[in-house]
């Protein structure tokens, strides 16, 4: 399964990628290439891993060095948020889960 990254409008100087499927490998490298470019340019990023079902360890790096730089991780309670904050990564817990209408 690909990783679907979906940009949508946030705060006034913000934006939220919502993501869905895998962060392994070469999609992470080029989640975090994307990123980073966002980050250049807007005061906010939020990445939305609510519709993540799997993190490689190329994913979880990715996600640590994104958080670090800036971006604020998004994740629903479970195997995802567990595993990225077993590592440092700073998660923000939706409890609301997918259906929250933030788009």
């Amino acid at each position: 399964m690909v990783l679907r990254i979906t940009e949508h409008e946030g705060s006034d100087a913000g934006v939220v990628l919502q993501l869905e499927g895998r962060v392994v490998a070469e999609w992470a490298a080029l989640l975090e290439q994307a990123c980073t470019e966002l980050l250049s340019r807007r005061d906010e990023v939020s990445l939305d891993l609510a519709g993540v079902s799997f993190v490689d360890q190329a994913g979880v790096e990715a996600l640590r060095r994104l958080s670090l730089a800036g971006a604020e991780i998004l994740c629903t309670s479970g195997p995802v948020a567990s595993v990225l904050e077993g590592v440092g990564v700073h998660v923000t817990l939706d409890t609301q889960g997918e259906d929250d209408g933030r788009l």
